[in-house]
């Protein structure tokens, strides 16, 4: 049984604000290969990070990731 998979929107959302990776890089303090991993899926981001690209791309954190699957019963 598989657990959860954080899916994200990030491409899209920097397309749609003519923003290439580098730049949200900047804005988010981290390199352009951190965002290019976590817009692929092969990595995902710190709580805190979630928050900055959210903020760097001005939609809301539930825009930009949602869960996908169930997390184990208790």
């Amino acid at each position: 049984m598989s657990g959860p998979i954080l899916n994200n929107n990030i491409r899209r959302l920097r397309f749609d604000k003519h923003m290439t990776q580098e730049e949200l890089a900047l804005r988010t303090g981290v390199s352009r290969q951190t965002i290019m991993s976590i817009e692929r899926g092969q990595t995902n981001p710190s709580v805190l990070l979630a928050y900055k690209i959210s903020a760097a791309l001005e939609v809301p954190i539930t825009e930009v990731f949602a869960m996908e699957g169930n997390l184990a019963p208790v």
